[in-house]
Parts: C-alpha cells; structure tokens; sequence
C-alpha cells in the first residue's frame, strides 16, 4: 500500500503588512478619542478636516489590506492543492474572529454597563439594554452593522460593525474562489455589481425608515473595498505579460512617491470623494500596499520589531481601544491631567497592554489551532 507523505504548509510572508496593520489602526483610534471627549464634554478636534476623515479611512485601509491578503492566499491555496478547503478557510476565521469578537459583545453588553466608571451620558444602561434581544441577535449572526443601522450606539461594541461586514465578505469569498477560474472577472464583477445595489437600489424602496436602514447598511458593508485589495492582490500573484507591465508601472520609485505623497496630502486636507469615497481611497491604499508588501525596489520599508509587535496585536488595539479611551479621558479628568500630551500616550500604553495580554493569553490558544487547518502559512506565523 502506498502511502501519501502529507507536504509542510507552504509559508507566505509578506513585510510591512503589520505596520500598515498598525497604522491603520492608530487611524481609527485618533478618530474614536475625539468622538468620545465630545460624547464627555470634554474640548475635542472631532470637527477637524484630517480627524473627520481618518476613521472611516482606516478601516476602508483595513478593509483593502484583508481583501489583499485573503485573496491572495486563496489564489495560492488554488494553485497548489488544485481546490479550496471551505470548511478549513472557515476554521481559520473562526479561531481569529470570533473569540475576541464575542469577548467584546460580552463586555458590552453584560458588564461594562454596570460599571458607572464607564457610563456616558446619553449612553446609559437602559439605552444599552433597549431592544436587547434583537441587538444580541444581530451580534451573534454577525451583523452588528444592522446594530448601527437600527438601534442607538453601543459604545463599546461599535466598533464591531467593520468585524460583521469583513465577516460578510467571508462569508461568500471562498465559494466564489472556488467557483469562478476568472479571477479578473470575478474581482471586478463583485465590483460592479455592489455599486450597481449601491446606487441603483434604494430608487425602488420607498423613501423613509427602510430606505435609510438599507442604505447605512449597505455602505457598512463595503466590500467593494476587500475585492480592490483582491485586485491588486491578483497583480501580484499572475505572472502574465499584462500583471507584468501593470507592476512595472506600480513599482516605478517616482510613481511611489507620487502615490504616497498624494494620498497622504487628500488625507490631511479632509478631501471627501462623493459617490466614491471608499473606492478612491481603497485604490491608493492598494497601490502603496502593493509596494510595501511585495516591491524589493520599495522607496522605504517600515519592517521592523516594533512595527511587527504592534501589527501583530492591532486585533486587539482596534477591539479594546474603545475601553482604553474612556478610561484615560475620565482618569486623568479626575486628576486634573487632562491634555493632549498627557491623553494621548496614556491611551496608547494601556491599548497597548490591554491587546498584548489578549494576544498572548487568549487569542494565541486559538492562533495556534489555526496551523492544523492551513495548507499556507503567514503572518506572524512564519516568524513564530
């Protein structure tokens, strides 16, 4: 009888990715730290033009980044097993998603609440537990964006929406991998057809309610943005003469700095796209993405032990961050200490000690389960 010698996973590793991970991150942060001083009456830049835009812009940078990553190690997964393993892509998600996720929805919703160090005006209990059950509902099937749409905020759990829309895209992205051998088709298809719902759509509900729900819904869950990451994730991985010349253009130094510089001077002068918002931006992130993980010839790299730590936990940093703010911001008022100066790297520590312990003592137990369900490993897993 012959027996078939099961093949070490094949190892991914692409650099810089977790600095963009933190970086992308430290976006949304500063954004959430000016929301809630205002939601604490305290003096804040929330209306500012960079702060304004930079929260939803590091999520659309988290967005593309996963569509970037994932695609990519499904083309790979294709290519060498001949197949995708659905139900172990489903695995690997379950065992970095939902631990941190539902942790999270528990805090939230059934202790933070009875803290009265943590209450906000406006954001009581009795607002929190306001139509609990559909809210726990919408939180255990994975669509706390439908949350925001028809409830009240949740302060400590709304940051979930971006979880429940990348959960979405999962949801449907290795089905379509695998059964569609036209990756361009594909990518831009999934493109195409969201804007068309997007635009087209809410002409046929009648205008009120429904019609707003549909709509906040929708563009919480823009994964548009996750297949603009495949895009430029599928560049990478053909070889054909077409990929070839797009990444000769992608990787010329002068075109990086243009890119670079460009996006960050849109950024810093609040510049709102209309209609396309996501999509302008989700493109320049994959252009500057595309050079920092896979061009040699990069204008500058950001790898390094610090940038790899932070990335490494920026789970935990974009899931405990909400804590983290509204316990510095009432800490250091009561202390008379509040400043900038002072707020900011207070903030910064405790996110940072709060998602190193989760990541070492919580998540890393369902990390390392992930490695008998991989066929490729990446990520920090390489290093490891």
């Amino acid at each position: 009888m012959t027996v078939t010698k099961q093949l070490p996973p094949v190892k991914i590793y692409f650099e810089n990715l977790n600095a963009i991970r933190f970086i992308a991150a430290l976006l949304v942060i500063i954004f959430h730290t000016e929301k809630f001083k205002l939601f604490l009456n305290v003096p804040d830049y929330s209306g500012n033009r960079v702060v304004s835009i930079i929260g939803s812009l590091g999520v659309v940078l988290f967005f593309v980044l996963s569509g970037f990553l994932i695609s990519f190690l499904l083309f790979k997964e294709q290519e060498i097993t001949k197949t995708i393993s659905i139900k172990d892509f489903y695995i690997r998600r379950i065992l970095r998603i939902w631990p941190l996720y539902f942790l999270i929805v528990i805090l939230a919703l059934f202790i933070i609440p009875f803290i009265n160090f943590f209450t906000i005006t406006g954001f009581e209990r009795n607002i929190v537990y306001d139509n609990l059950i559909y809210k726990l509902l919408l939180y255990v099937f994975f669509l706390p964006n439908m949350v925001l749409a028809l409830f009240a905020f949740i302060p400590y759990a709304s940051q979930l929406w971006s979880i429940g829309a990348e959960e979405q895209f999962y949801l449907v992205w290795p089905f379509l991998n695998k059964k569609i051998n036209n990756k361009w088709l594909l990518l831009s298809g999934v493109i195409f057809i969201y804007l068309i719902i997007k635009f087209y759509v809410p002409f046929f509900i009648p205008s009120g309610v429904y019609r707003d729900v549909f709509v906040q819904f929708w563009e919480s869950m823009p994964i548009d943005c996750m297949a603009i990451g495949g895009l430029f994730a599928l560049i990478i991985y053909e070889t054909s003469p077409f990929t070839l010349f797009i990444r000769k253009i992608l990787f010329n130094k002068l075109f990086q700095w243009i890119i670079l510089i460009l996006t960050v001077s849109l950024i810093y002068l609040g510049i709102h796209f209309p209609y396309f918002q996501y999509e302008v931006y989700s493109v320049l992130f994959g252009i500057l993405i595309c050079n920092f993980a896979a061009n040699k010839n990069r204008i500058f790299s950001m790898e390094n032990s610090t940038t790899n730590f932070l990335g490494k936990i920026s789970y935990g940093l974009y899931m405990f961050h909400p804590i983290a703010i509204v316990f510095s911001i009432k800490l250091l008022r009561k202390f008379h200490l509040l400043s900038n100066y002072i707020l900011y790297p207070v903030i910064l520590i405790l996110v940072i000690v709060m998602s190193a312990l989760s990541y070492e003592f919580f998540e890393k137990k369902f990390l390392n389960k992930k490695l008998k369900y991989s066929k490729l490993i990446s990520g920090d897993s390489v290093k490891d």
